[in-house]
């Protein structure tokens, strides 16, 4: 991964940081990185809690050959809009603080949205967002 991509959006743990940071090579630019972040708190989702986020923020910009850029999510599913654009708003507010944090890293990336709720992501500040279902259609 580290050898072969430009982005990742779902780094959780320190660990895996430090392994893609060793492994990038020296003659490729940064890797971009966007720690992944356990929003709805579900059991069975990967994802640094939001209240660790701060921390590993600064321990994964702190690696070399990495760039940290922002924050990735995947929520819970939900019905109502305004129901669906809470944890997105959650996860702005986490990369504000971020941002604030760390002056000099580059955090200007929202990593969240699917198919079901791209609404309401871009509407809380999505920068990135995933289409799989809306173009290739339902697995």
């Amino acid at each position: 991964m580290a050898e072969n991509f430009a982005w990742m959006h779902s780094v959780e743990r320190l660990k895996i940081a430090k392994r893609l940071s060793e492994q990038r090579p020296e003659h490729l630019a940064p890797l971009n990185i966007c720690l992944q972040v356990n929003i709805s708190r579900e059991a069975s989702k990967s994802g640094v809690m939001p209240e660790e986020v701060a921390a590993l923020a600064h321990e994964v910009a702190a690696l070399p050959r990495l760039q940290l850029r922002g924050l990735m999510a995947i929520p819970a599913p939900a019905d109502s809009l305004s129901a669906q654009r809470a944890p997105f708003a959650e996860l702005r507010q986490l990369l504000i603080e971020l941002q604030s944090a760390l002056p000099e890293t580059p955090l200007d990336t929202l990593s969240m949205g699917m198919s079901d709720d791209l609404e309401a992501a871009i509407l809380e500040g999505a920068t990135l967002v995933r289409l799989g279902t809306a173009i290739f259609g339902a697995r």
